[in-house]
């Protein structure tokens, strides 16, 4: 299980990688679905809480010459978050953009409370859904 939350919270940074294969993997050893539940949504949450930290610190390097986002996507990711705020984290399970949505929670220096709630319930119910899916597709083939 310490593979899975390790495997989840890199797969929630910026870095590459996906926590799924591992997750169906375990699943078909027999892991206890509450298991990989909890590990999988607590990895990939803490992964993600990394970003907000990340964000926040990059905030005040916005300014510098070699920093790494334009003003004019920052612009744009300034326009988003402002039209749909905190409510944006509920897409941080999502691939392509649920990393820098919470990237910009941290800049916009969203709350930790509510940043976690949010994450939580995004992250969970990803996972959640991969169990059922699982269990209803994947089973058939672990044998």
């Amino acid at each position: 299980m310490t593979s899975l939350a390790v495997i989840s919270l890199a797969s929630a940074t910026l870095l590459p990688g996906g926590s799924e294969a591992a997750f169906a993997g375990l699943w078909c050893q027999g892991h206890a679905p509450w298991a990989l539940w909890v590990a999988a949504t607590l990895g990939n949450t803490l992964g993600s809480l990394i970003n907000v930290a990340l964000g926040r610190g990059a905030r005040r390097l916005r300014t510098r010459r070699w920093f790494p986002v334009s003003r004019r996507a920052l612009a744009r990711g300034t326009l988003w978050y402002r039209r749909f705020g905190a409510w944006s984290l509920l897409l941080s399970w999502a691939p392509l953009i649920g990393d820098p949505l919470t990237v910009l929670a941290g800049v916009f220096r969203l709350a930790w409370w509510k940043s976690i709630v949010l994450i939580v319930i995004a992250k969970g119910g990803r996972y959640a859904l991969l169990l059922l899916a699982a269990d209803l597709w994947l089973t058939p083939w672990c044998q």
